[in-house]
């Protein structure tokens, strides 16, 4: 199930990704099986992360963010050039 956010929320979560460096770095073999992996566990480790992806290709890069956001359900909270902040709440743990 995707995470929304409100604007408020939003808004709180880009002041705490502001001092985050990258997590997860998605290469030139693009989305692979590790790397969404790494992506999970970074989410549930830390919540709120940063993945930057290379390459020049803007419309490719937005598709990739918006795959890696359906794929783990986090939601988006920032694009920056070729950086994306995606934060998910912790599992609730019984």
């Amino acid at each position: 199930m995707a995470v929304t956010l409100t604007s408020r929320e939003r808004s709180f979560l880009k002041a705490r990704a502001h001092s985050l460096e990258p997590t997860v770095l998605v290469g030139h073999d693009g989305l692979t099986g590790p790397v969404m992996l790494e992506i999970e566990r970074a989410l549930t480790a830390h919540e709120l992360i940063k993945i930057r992806a290379g390459g020049d290709d803007r419309h490719a890069r937005k598709a990739l963010f918006e795959e890696i956001a359906t794929r783990t359900g986090a939601a988006p909270v920032q694009q920056v050039g070729k950086v994306l902040v995606l934060w998910r709440p912790r599992p609730i743990e019984e």
